[in-house]
């Protein structure tokens, strides 16, 4: 399935954390500048490649927020 963009739509999952890690997560993302979902992926996205199971069809990581303006659109 993909969204009106024509991306691939994203997998979402149940993931169960021990409290404290999360907490830890999330303090290191809010370090990063990220939310918590986004340092998962950015982990694991890690971990895959240090481990040589990136697969080679796995696009970037989604930019979050406001997209970037248009040059030729007057503002």
């Amino acid at each position: 399935m993909t969204t009106p963009q024509g991306r691939p739509q994203r997998k979402q999952v149940l993931l169960r954390l021990d409290p404290a890690v999360y907490e830890a997560l999330a303090r290191w993302a809010g370090d990063e500048l990220r939310s918590a979902n986004a340092q998962i992926e950015f982990l694991l996205r890690r971990a895959l490649s240090e481990a040589g199971r990136m697969p080679r069809d796995t696009g970037p990581i989604p930019r979050r927020g406001r997209p970037p303006a248009d040059p030729s659109e007057p503002q």
